[in-house]
C-alpha cells in the first residue's frame, strides 16, 4: 500500500451531511446515464440495517447490454468497528462509527465490452464521550478496467481520463494512485493483476476535509466519461459462444478478488452489512477449468500480456 503520513487525521470539520447528498446525487446520475446505453430500467431496493443506517440499492439483471449491474449507495453506522477496519487503525478501536459509500460493478454481456468497478467512500471514527480525542475520517476511492479482450486504445483512454481528474488536486495523485490500484487489485495466488488497472486510494485525510472530499469527488464524477465512450465502441462488436466461454472463465478471476482480498467485501460482511447487496458485484455467469489456458497465439491467451502493471499514458 501507498505510505501516507499522519493518515487517521482527526477534525471536528467532518460534513456527513454532504457527503450523503453528493453520493446520492451520483447514484441517480450513473443509474440515469447505464439507463440511456442498457435500454433497461434499474428496480430500486431501498434497505434497513438493524445496528443503524441503511441504503438503496439500485441494480438490472438480464438486461440488453448489462447482464447485471449493480449501482449501490449505503449509509451505516455502528457502536464497535469490526477487526478488518481497526486492525491497523488501533486508533479508532471502540470508537462509534459511520460509513457510506457509492459502490457499482457492471457486467456487460458483450464480451467486448469490459466488466468495470468504481468506489467512493468515507469513513468516521467519533471521539469518544469525555475524552480529548477528536473525529476521525478518512476517504477512499477509485475505479478500474477488467477486459476479456483488451484494446490498447480503450485502456488509455480510461487512465487519461483518471488521470485529468486527479492532476488539478497535484501532479503526484494520478501516479500514486494508479501504483497504488496495481498493487491492490493483484491476484497473488495467480500472480496476475485483475485487469488493466485505473486508480485506487484509501486512508485520505491529510489534506482535510474538504480537499480529501474533493478528491473523492474528481474520482466519482470521472467514471462516466472514462468508462462510457468505451461501451459505445465496443457493444455492437459480433461475438460468439467461444468469447462468451472466455468471459466466463475470466469472471472466475474476479470472484476470487472479490472474496479473499476485496477490503469492501469484507468489511461489509464482519460488520453485518446486507450480504445481497455486498455479493451483486458477483456476476452471474462463471466458469472454472482445472489448470485451463487458452490456445497459443490465440486472441484469448493475449490477454496475459496485460495482466502486469504498465504505463497508459
Amino acid at each position: 500500500m501507498m505510505p501516507t503520513t499522519d493518515p487517521f487525521k482527526g477534525t471536528s470539520a467532518v460534513d456527513v451531511a454532504a457527503v450523503h447528498q453528493y453520493l446520492l446525487g451520483l447514484q441517480t446520475d450513473i443509474v440515469s446515464a447505464l439507463e440511456q446505453v442498457d435500454g433497461g430500467q434499474f428496480k430500486s431496493d431501498h434497505w434497513t440495517r438493524a445496528e443503524g443506517g441503511g441504503g438503496l440499492s439500485r441494480l438490472i439483471e438480464g438486461g440488453q447490454l448489462f447482464e447485471r449491474a449493480g449501482v449501490l449507495f449505503s449509509h451505516v453506522m455502528g457502536e464497535q468497528l469490526p477487526a478488518t477496519a481497526s486492525a491497523h487503525r488501533p486508533a479508532v478501536a471502540g470508537r462509534r462509527w459511520e460509513a457510506m459509500g457509492l459502490s457499482l460493478v457492471l457486467h456487460p454481456r458483450n464480451p467486448y465490452v469490459p466488466t468495470t468497478h468504481m468506489n467512493v467512500r468515507m469513513f468516521v471514527a467519533y471521539a469518544k464521550e469525555g475524552s480529548n480525542e477528536e473525529d476521525i475520517f478518512w476517504f477512499g476511492g477509485g475505479m478500474d478496467l477488467t477486459p476479456y479482450y483488451v484494446f490498447e486504445e480503450d485502456a488509455s483512454h480510461f487512465h487519461q481520463t483518471c488521470k485529468a481528474a486527479l492532476d488539478p488536486h497535484g501532479a503526484h495523485y494520478y501516479p500514486d494512485y494508479k501504483r497504488w490500484c496495481d498493487e491492490y487489485f493483484y491476484l497473488k495466488h495467480r500472480q496476475e493483476t485483475r485487469g488493466i488497472g485505473g486508480v485506487f486510494f484509501d486512508d485520505l485525510s491529510e489534506p482535510g476535509f474538504e480537499d480529501s472530499f474533493a478528491v473523492m469527488q474528481s474520482t466519482g464524477n470521472a467514471f462516466l466519461k472514462a468508462y462510457l465512450p468505451i461501451v459505445n465502441l465496443r457493444k455492437d462488436l459480433p461475438y460468439g459462444s467461444k468469447e462468451t466461454d472466455f468471459q466466463r472463465y475470466r469472471r472466475g478471476r474476479y470472484v476470487e478478488f472479490n472474496l479473499v482480498f476485496d477490503r469492501g467485501t469484507l468489511f461489509g460482511l464482519q460488520s453485518g452489512g446486507r450480504t445481497e447487496s455486498i455479493l451483486l458485484s458477483m456476476p452471474p455467469e462463471v466458469t472454472w477449468r482445472y489448470n485451463w489456458h487458452p490456445q497459443a497465439g490465440s486472441p484469448e491467451a493475449k490477454l496475459h500480456d496485460y495482466l502486469k502493471p504498465r504505463d497508459w499514458v
